[in-house]
């Protein structure tokens, strides 16, 4: 079975990284959806939040699937018997970032492959940082997440701003 991971801290989930789950289950047997608990950054929704909200967004979406990982990717890469990892690429300034890590990656285990794809055209200037910061300007952000993330994004920052 070939297994990809799809990591991000996805906070919140958008469109284009939808978008990108939709394709890549087209390319692998099963796609892992893994959400990261990243120390570095301070995201709004609670990593049980995200999960939900990827769980959501994904119910209809063959051989795709959510989990969350707090340690080194290629260890979980291995873990779960994945044979590589996906990455989507929006723009040149992410490739160089992206080079880098998949580099890393291969440098830590060699056996695991990192596949960058590039959003639809229409999802490539889209960014969760973004989507909170409308959203937090009382912006319309139905275009660009899915209705269930949209609620509780609104929802969040609403209890946020109490």
């Amino acid at each position: 079975m070939r297994t990809a991971i799809y990591p991000g801290s996805f906070d919140p989930l958008t469109n284009g990284h939808l978008d990108l789950i939709e394709r890549a289950v087209k390319l692998f047997d099963r796609v892992v959806v893994a959400v990261a608990r990243n120390s570095d950054k301070q995201p709004l929704f609670s990593l049980e939040e995200r999960v939900d909200l990827v769980r959501q967004a994904i119910k209809h979406v063959p051989n795709a699937e959510v989990d969350s990982f707090d340690r080194l990717l290629v260890d979980y890469v291995n873990q779960r018997n994945a044979q590589a990892i996906v990455r989507g690429l929006r723009a040149i300034s992410d490739f160089e970032f992206e080079f880098q890590l998949a580099l890393m990656n291969r440098k830590l285990n060699e056996k695991v492959e990192t596949i960058f794809m590039m959003p639809k055209d229409t999802y490539t200037f889209l960014s969760s940082r973004i989507i909170k910061e409308i959203a937090r300007l009382g912006g319309d952000i139905h275009a660009f997440v899915p209705v269930h993330v949209r609620a509780a994004l609104i929802e969040k920052l609403k209890s946020a701003s109490e």
